[in-house]
């Protein structure tokens, strides 16, 4: 799973988000922002509330009592296939290079590569490029 730091800056970058089930956020509030969530159906719904806006809903019992939070509230912790999709086109290649120091995952695109810890990790760094040209 990306960091929340690192989900934010996708965000802000123009990463769109449709919440569907599977999703994983986390509520972007000093209490609750180290514990992801996953939409579904059966436990956190995606609704609507009275002033229009996307609210999740929590059904029944949860550790902290919420009964729903606004979109707004929530960031997108994207998963490895959902950041691929998001690359789209310029997505190349993902290879794992070994070293003596334990290796990497380098995602390559178009005009770049991005070596990181974890594949998702690579992924969320080269799409963070692309969204903002860097």
């Amino acid at each position: 799973m990306i960091d929340i730091d690192i989900a934010r800056r996708l965000r802000d970058a123009g990463l769109d988000w449709e919440p569907a089930d599977g999703d994983w956020f986390v509520v972007d509030n000093e209490l609750l922002r180290g514990d992801p969530f996953m939409l579904s159906s059966m436990v956190i719904e995606r609704g609507v509330s009275r002033h229009g806006q996307n609210v999740f809903r929590f059904n029944g019992t949860t550790e902290w009592a919420l009964d729903s939070v606004e979109q707004y509230e929530a960031v997108w912790i994207p998963r490895e296939d959902q950041l691929r999709e998001a690359l789209g086109e310029a997505f190349l290649e993902l290879r794992r290079e070994v070293r003596e120091d334990g290796g990497s995952f380098v995602v390559s695109t178009a005009d770049r590569e991005v070596r990181a810890p974890s594949a998702e990790d690579a992924y969320a760094g080269a799409l963070l490029l692309t969204l903002t040209n860097g």
